[in-house]
């Protein structure tokens, strides 16, 4: 995914932390150093909380669920809440936003290298892909053996938006709260002025191709900057479509976009990326602020 990287301003009281496999930074734009740093210790502590909780990686909420796939589950109310917002997600994208396409983690690895996988691999494992083949009757989820959920696609934005609600809460102050480059500001800062953001160049980590001015909202990324397998000269992006098991055909490498939530921007990011080749063509539909780079 290309990052976002905000840089502190003069009286900014900064965080910073790593989550989520990211570097994240809390700016917090006050005089007030007791308050600045109690607000980047909130950020940090319920992004640690929703990440211990949803990991993938580690023993979780999630990885109970897909431990006992084929047996029902009784989640709490906040995972019942992701599955009802993925299933929307899923329900808008027409199929493309699925978050049982996390099994096809066992054939790629975006990590720069990696291998393509065969074409009987990926029709193997797309037994085990599928919105369809689940059954969520809220609170209990069953999945059909073999399968898998994963809220890797809404995770990082759902911690920014819970993490930037708390920190209000706590003190309504100018801040900035950037997971990785996904990120929401609370409004202006204190001299009535945005938050400068630069967006990371795609072939060049660390370097900005763009500077964008933000007087609210959240910003979310989504492409192949540091995701992508290459093989042969070509280059395969990590975002997949779930009914192929195979990259998208004629993505972006990176789109940005601007909403209120940085769960929507993620969103409509990604299904953006899903859209390939009519990608530019649905972000104008939406009528959101976006930039794409090819």
């Amino acid at each position: 995914m290309a990052e976002l990287a905000a840089g502190p301003e003069r009286g900014d009281r900064a965080t910073h932390f790593a989550a989520m496999a990211s570097p994240c930074v809390v700016l917090v734009d006050t005089t007030d150093d007791e308050t600045g740093a109690a607000i980047g210790a909130i950020v940090e502590n319920e992004t640690a909380r929703i990440e211990a909780k949803f990991s993938r990686y580690r023993p979780s909420v999630v990885t109970r669920i897909n431990e006992t796939a084929g047996q029902p589950v009784e989640v709490d109310a906040e995972t019942a809440d992701l599955i009802d917002y993925a299933v929307s997600c899923y329900e808008l994208s027409g199929g493309l936003f699925d978050i049982t396409s996390g099994a096809l983690r066992r054939a790629w690895t975006f990590d720069g290298t990696g291998s393509v996988p065969t074409a009987s691999r990926l029709s193997e494992l797309l037994e085990c892909v599928g919105w369809h083949r689940v059954t969520w009757d809220r609170p209990v989820l069953t999945l059909a053996p073999g399968m898998e959920i994963d809220f890797g696609g809404i995770g990082k934005e759902y911690a920014v938006d819970r993490a930037m609600t708390l920190a209000q809460t706590h003190a309504a102050m100018p801040t900035l709260v950037n997971l990785g480059g996904d990120l929401r500001v609370s409004g202006l800062r204190r001299s009535g002025g945005p938050w400068r953001v630069a967006i990371e160049d795609v072939d060049r980590a660390g370097q900005a191709t763009a500077l964008i001015e933000l007087t609210g909202g959240a910003l979310a990324t989504s492409g192949d900057t540091h995701r992508h397998v290459l093989r042969g000269g070509v280059r395969y992006g990590h975002v997949l479509d779930p009914r192929s098991g195979w990259p998208v055909a004629g993505a972006p490498r990176s789109v940005t976009v601007h909403a209120a939530t940085c769960s929507e921007a993620g969103l409509l990011a990604k299904l953006a990326l899903l859209r390939g080749v009519e990608a530019e063509a649905f972000l104008e539909a939406e009528g959101v602020r976006a930039w794409s780079v090819r």
